[in-house]
This record gives structure tokens, C-alpha cells and sequence, in this order.
């Protein structure tokens, strides 16, 4: 009776192991390739990919091109030839990546567009995109730097990686009719990083604080942590109350807004972006039509507002 029942148990469980396998082999083969793991923004990104893909029914695997285009679409190719169903990527380069995206719808892959959306007339390389709206992040900086400054105030604009989506759009947003454009803010110089990097930032301040002096009276960077790279340049110089608007809403933005070195952060919800990236792809692979281009909110981070949140996780 007692080998009966060891027979019994080792059964059961060698039967639950198999279903346990081939419902793991059910999921979904999918690849999130991230622009450049050292990127906060990305780095989160890809662990809320891992942790919340099994519950659309996807196995995500993660890849860094580390800020490089060239790699990025080599990647894709990789992911071609390794029988990914769905491809999620952030592109260093909106356009150098489009060849290798032609590839992958030509191979029938479920491509998705993560925190950036492809412009132009190539909209149709990629099934849908999940994404913060980054002409409008331009426009809600210009808007907040119009409504402390209505008699005018001279800024410098610092850009993020140059050539990726978000920086052409929170430039050009900034700069547009819906911007500063028409307004009394001037722009006294703008220049890009080559990454998404903080002492790259840093190093753009320290040239402009050479060049302009105290005539800047404020600065739009492009992203939080380019923010801190402002903070510390400004603090060297001995520049005081300068007005910093910063985009991403992560953890290092919170905290310069509520200790009051960063006047705003326009904040992004990277986790409401993942999970609608992953119901896209999952309609899409039922045959389901999607909405092609999917914008998730914005927050507003200034010193009045920003108390009303919890730290963010990344």
C-alpha cells in the first residue's frame, strides 16, 4: 500500500511538471530590445517587460543595443532568425532602424513600438506603438516655463540622445506653436548628448554656463537624470534659482523637485506603458485590430503637486 501511494505521488507529480512545461511552452516567444540598458528609463522598463509578460502570455526575452543604432538593428535581424512572434524595441535612431523593421513585418513578426513611434510615412513597419505623447512633454515644459516667466526669461535647451524619437519630439514640441514659439522665453543656445547620459548633460551646462554666464535664468533638459548633470554644473558655478524643467518623472526628478533644486518634471508611467504594450501584442496575435498609435498620460511633478505622489520605483 505505501509503494502503491509513493507510485501514486511520483506520478502526479511527474504529470504536473508536463503540464507545468507545456504551459510555459504555450507563451509566446517575445523580444524587448532595449536602447541602452544604462538608460533608467529602459532598465525598468525591461524588468516591468519580464515580470508582466507571463500574464499576457508571453515569455520575454531582453536585449541591449547600448545606445548603438547599428546594433539595435542587427538585433532585430537576430530576433528574426531566432523565431521571435513579437518584437517590442525603443530605437537609438527613429530611422536607422526602419530596414531591419521592413524585415521583420516582411517575416510576419508583431512589432512594437515602446515609448517612441516610427514618423515619416513608415508608420506602417510597425504594428502599433505604446507611448507618452513626447511632442506634448516639449509643449508641457514650454507651457510651464511660460507661466513662471510671462515677461520673458532667457533659457538654454539641452537635448537628450540625438537622433532618438523623443529628443526630436520634446525639441521640436518645445520650440513649436504650442511651445515657446511666439512667447517671450528665448532660447539662448540648444545643443544634444550623444546618449541619454548625465555627465554628457553636465558637460553641455558647464559650456553654456562659460558661454552665457548668469544671463540663463533657466534650462529644459530633456530628462531627469540630464537634470541632475544641470544641478551639479549650476552648483560648481555658483549659479543660483535657476528654473529646470525635466522629463521621465523618475525617482532622481521627485526628489529634485521636492527638495526644490528642479522646478518640474513632466512624469511618465513606464509601467501603464508596458502592460498596454502587452495587450497590443496579445490583440494583435488573436487577429484583433489595434489603435495604432497609444498615448499614455503625463503627469505634472512641481512643488505644489509633487507631494501628492509616492516615490517612484526606477
Amino acid at each position: 500500500m505505501v509503494r502503491f501511494n509513493k507510485v501514486l505521488v511520483i506520478g502526479m507529480a511527474l504529470l504536473f511538471a508536463m503540464s507545468a512545461g507545456a504551459f510555459a511552452q504555450t507563451r509566446v516567444k517575445a523580444a524587448f530590445i532595449v536602447s541602452n540598458q544604462a538608460n533608467e528609463s529602459q532598465a525598468f522598463s525591461a524588468r516591468e517587460f519580464v515580470k508582466y509578460g507571463p500574464q499576457y502570455g508571453f515569455d520575454v526575452t531582453t536585449f541591449d543595443a547600448k545606445g548603438d543604432a547599428q546594433a539595435e538593428s542587427q538585433i532585430v535581424t537576430n530576433c528574426i532568425a531566432q523565431k521571435f512572434k513579437v518584437i517590442f524595441l525603443n530605437p537609438n535612431d527613429i530611422n536607422a532602424i526602419v530596414p531591419a523593421l521592413m524585415k521583420a513585418k516582411q517575416a510576419g513578426i508583431i512589432v512594437g513600438m515602446f515609448s517612441s513611434y516610427l514618423t515619416g510615412g513608415n508608420e506602417k513597419y510597425s504594428d502599433f506603438a505604446s507611448s507618452s505623447d513626447d511632442l506634448l512633454g516639449g509643449q508641457l515644459a514650454a507651457q510651464q516655463i511660460i507661466k513662471a516667466f510671462p515677461n520673458g526669461a532667457k533659457f538654454v535647451e539641452i537635448g537628450g540622445q540625438a537622433g532618438h524619437n523623443a529628443q526630436l519630439q520634446r525639441h521640436d514640441g518645445f520650440n513649436g506653436p504650442k511651445g515657446i514659439q511666439g512667447s517671450k522665453i528665448e532660447v539662448l543656445d540648444f545643443k544634444a548628448c550623444q546618449q541619454w547620459a548625465t555627465d554628457q548633460a553636465q558637460a553641455i551646462m558647464e559650456d553654456f554656463i562659460v558661454k552665457y554666464g548668469n544671463e540663463i535664468q533657466g534650462v529644459f533638459v530633456h530628462w531627469d537624470n540630464g537634470a541632475t548633470g544641470v544641478i551639479q554644473a549650476a552648483k560648481a558655478a555658483g549659479l543660483k534659482n535657476l528654473f529646470i524643467v525635466g522629463v521621465d518623472g523618475n525617482k532622481a526628478g521627485y526628489v529634485q523637485v521636492k527638495s526644490g533644486e528642479q522646478s518640474v518634471s513632466i512624469a511618465q508611467d513606464f509601467t501603464a506603458m508596458v502592460k498596454k504594450s502587452l495587450q497590443l501584442a496579445k490583440d494583435r496575435l488573436a487577429g484583433k485590430k489595434v489603435v495604432a498609435f497609444n498615448i499614455i498620460p503625463q503627469i505634472i511633478y512641481d512643488k505644489n503637486t509633487v507631494k501628492n505622489y509616492s516615490t517612484p520605483e526606477w
